[in-house]
C-alpha cells in the first residue's frame, strides 16, 4: 500500500525520467483528449502554468487552443503566499506579467483580484491521482485550501501525464477529490455535480 510520500516521490521520478520527447507526445495526447470537452458553460477558469524544470503539463498549449476555441472564457492565475500557505488568485490578461517564484511557478505580479468563489472551473495539478479522484501533489496543502474556499459546484479537473494508482492509503478529510482527471489516454469522470 503506497501513501502519498511513497507516491509523490516515485511520481516525480517517473515525470523527472521522460525522455524530452515522450514527454512532448504524452502533453499532444493530453491535449487531443482536453479539446473533447465542452468549455461553452464556464466563464471565469483557473489554470496552472507549469514549472518546467519538473516537468509538469503544459497548460500553455490549452490555453492557447482554448482562447481561440472558447474565446468567451477568461483565465485566472494564482499567486502563492508561501508564508501562509494560501493563494491569491488574478484575472490573466494581456498585459499581465508573469515572474517566477522562488519554486520555478510562473505567477502574476498583479492585476485584477478574483474571488475564489466566481471561478467556473479549476485546473488542478498534480503528481498522481487514484480511482476516486484522490490527488497527490506536493504536499503544501495549498490546493485543498484553495478548493474549499471555492463554491461547491465548481468543477476540478486534474491533468496527468500518468494513469491513476489503485488507492490512495492516507487520504483524509482535507482532501478534496477531483471531478475528472484528463490523460493522455483517457478521461476520467469521478463524480456528478
Amino acid at each position: 500500500m503506497l501513501t502519498k510520500k511513497d507516491i509523490r516521490k516515485q511520481y516525480l521520478e517517473k515525470r523527472l525520467n521522460l525522455p524530452d520527447d515522450l514527454s512532448t507526445t504524452l502533453n499532444r495526447q493530453l491535449l487531443e483528449q482536453c479539446r473533447q470537452l465542452d468549455f461553452s458553460s464556464f466563464t471565469l477558469v483557473h489554470i496552472f502554468l507549469p514549472i518546467t524544470e519538473k516537468k509538469e503539463v503544459d497548460t500553455y498549449a490549452l490555453v492557447d487552443w482554448a482562447r481561440i476555441t472558447w474565446p468567451d472564457i477568461q483565465w485566472v492565475l494564482s499567486k502563492s503566499d508561501l508564508s501562509t500557505g494560501l493563494m491569491v488568485h488574478y484575472l490573466w490578461e494581456p498585459d499581465t506579467l508573469l515572474v517566477s517564484n522562488k519554486y520555478g511557478i510562473p505567477e502574476p505580479e498583479n492585476g485584477t483580484l478574483i474571488p475564489p468563489a466566481m471561478l467556473d472551473l479549476i485546473f488542478v495539478p498534480l503528481l498522481a491521482f487514484d480511482r476516486k479522484g484522490h490527488r497527490v501533489g506536493y504536499g503544501k496543502g495549498m490546493y485543498d485550501r484553495f478548493l474549499q474556499e471555492c463554491r461547491p459546484d465548481v468543477t476540478t479537473i486534474g491533468l496527468s501525464l500518468f494513469d491513476p494508482v489503485d488507492s490512495i492509503t492516507d487520504t483524509d478529510t482535507l482532501d478534496v477529490p477531483l471531478d475528472m482527471v484528463i490523460t493522455p489516454g483517457l478521461i476520467y469522470q469521478f463524480k456528478k455535480k
